[in-house]
Order: C-alpha cells, then structure tokens, then sequence
C-alpha cells in the first residue's frame, strides 16, 4: 500500500458561514430517519407513550453524536416534565458550531399508535442564539405560501377577512379557497366563519408542522416557521398564556410581553435547517417500510440561506444502526 498517496489527498475545507450546510444537512437526515424508524416499529400497536419514547431516545442518541454544541430551545417539554429532550437540555459532541434545536422527534403521536396516515419526526437547527426560545404551550398560528404581499392576512382579523384578502390577492372566489384547521372543539367557530364566506374546510387530527409546510407546497410553531423560512411564506403566532402560572414560566424565559405576535422572522433568525421523515404515510411524506432486508424511509431537508429543497428517499440495509435488534 502507497501510503505517501493518503499524505497527498487534498482536504476539504468548508467556509465557516457553510458549516451549517455542508457539514449538518445530511446529520439532521440521520437524526429525523433514526427517530422515525424507531417509532414506526409501534406504529398501530396503540401505545402513544411507548412510540414517543421510542423517537425520543433514538433522536437524543444521534444528537449527541453531532460535531455541534447544541441547545434545545423547543423540545419534549420542560426540565420537570421531560427526562430527554428537554428545553434548555445540551446536545452534540461540542466539537463544533453553537447551535438552537428545535425537535418534535414524533409529531403526531396517536396518528403513530393509530397507524393513521401523517406521523412525521421533525427538527430544525439554527445558529446559536437565534430561535425563539418559548416554554411548552399552546401557539395560535396562520399561515400562507409564498409570492403574496406581506401582511396579507393577520392573526387578529377574522377569519372571514382572512379568506378574501388571499382570494383577491390570489385571482379567484373564497369558494376556491381551502383552509387548513386543527380539528379541535376551541375552533369550532373559525370553521364555522370559514365556511360562512364559501370556503372549504380540510380539518387535520394532528400535524401542525406538515399542515403548515403544505401552505407553501411548490411546531408546532417554531418547527413550522423554521420550515416555511426555508420555503417562502408567511406566518404569525400568539404564544397562549391563559394562565399566571404560563405567564410566569414565560417571563423566565425573556418574553416580555405575553401577547406578542410573532412572525417568522421573531422565531427564526439567520441560517437554518429543517428536516423531517415520515412515520406513516401522509401527503407531505411516506411513511417508514420494513422490507425483507431492507428498511425504506423518505426525509425532506430545506435550508433558508439558499432555499434548498432535497427530498431523499433512502434505502437502509444495516439495520443495526438503528439499536432494532
């Protein structure tokens, strides 16, 4: 063996301002495709607890095998209520560049343990310091695709309103409009006004981030601004703090004022990844499939800087590389 020909191979440098490109789009790849593929191991067998853990262990595993210094900003909850993952919690090897994480290592836990199209391991990555650091509550969220006037629609207008501002803007009737709603008892009335103006309804059991990314078709909030960062389009939440005891969690975290509408600007700042992979099938992805030797998954991966879109459907034939057996 030649080994002066090894001495000689030129090495790769990568800029500083791409080492969140180059280096971490296909790691974030390998941490969405482990989680999913260990939850899609319990998906239908109707434990959601049991799923979610699943993701949560394999996605923290690969995490902390990342050349990053990395923050978990949005994640499984707070210190006293998630033992992994949890907001404030430290990831990677910290060999590498500072970083904010976002995860929902499996968004649309009953979707999973009901084997019901949908089903998504998600995250996204940023540069240190630069994504909206929230605690775990409830976000009022709308949002829209991309080649349309900012303040198009608004968080605080009626939903009515909302439905021919885009349909002007888009050249057609409300009645070609189709809204995207979390079906849930507390929007009853936005369903109600939408329908009202002659717009369609599509109501969605679980999904926020997937619904969102369709909105701009070619976290929760946080992940789904992330995503639309990447992708074009507008969006606006509300944190809900209905509680003192919201309000005072929140306050620690530095938000200051508890009814801040936030754009995708206020939660995402700077360069940013997202990835995601599908656990079930669903519009936006398919699901994971075990074959005979041969574990299949299809992830997406977007980046803001360049607006960078991969879909990349990948084929796994060692499978001891996802702890299975």
């Amino acid at each position: 063996m030649n080994k002066g020909r090894r001495d000689n191979v030129p090495s790769i440098t990568v800029h500083a301002d791409l080492a969140l490109e180059r280096v971490l789009t296909l790691e974030l790849v390998r941490v969405t495709e482990r989680a999913a593929v260990s939850a899609a191991r319990l998906s239908g067998r109707g434990n959601e607890k049991a799923a979610d853990q699943a993701a949560v262990d394999a996605m923290r595993r690969e995490l902390n095998k990342l050349p990053i210094d990395g923050t978990i900003v949005i994640g499984e909850g707070e210190r006293d209520e998630a033992p992994m993952l949890f907001i404030g919690e430290t990831v990677g090897n910290k060999h590498g560049p500072r970083v904010d994480i976002a995860v929902d290592p499996l968004e649309g836990t009953t979707l999973c343990a009901k084997n019901i199209p949908g089903a998504i391991a998600t995250m996204a990555m940023a540069e240190g310091g630069t994504l909206l650091n929230a605690p775990d509550v409830y976000m009022e969220k709308i949002a829209i695709g991309p080649g349309y006037p900012i303040g198009l629609v608004d968080l605080d207008a009626p939903a009515e309103e909302n439905i021919r501002r885009l349909a002007e803007a888009k050249g057609v009737q409300p009645s070609d409009i189709t809204a995207l709603i979390l079906d849930r008892p507390r929007h009853a009335d936005l369903i109600a006004s939408v329908r009202k103006v002659g717009a369609a309804v599509r109501l969605i059991t679980a999904g926020d981030v997937a619904g969102v990314i369709h909105t701009a078709d070619p976290a929760e909030g946080v992940l789904a601004a992330a995503a639309l960062r990447c992708i074009g389009g507008q969006m606006q939440c509300r944190l809900v703090l209905d509680t003192q005891e919201k309000r005072e969690r929140a306050a620690k975290m530095g938000i200051k004022d508890p009814r801040k509408k936030y754009e995708i600007a206020d939660m995402v700042q700077g360069d940013c990844l997202f990835a995601a992979t599908g656990v079930t099938d669903g519009a936006l992805l398919d699901g994971v499939r075990f074959r005979k030797n041969v574990i299949e998954t299809e992830t997406v991966v977007m980046r803001s800087v360049t607006g960078t879109v991969r879909w990349i459907r990948a084929e796994h034939r060692q499978r001891e590389k996802f702890y299975l057996d």
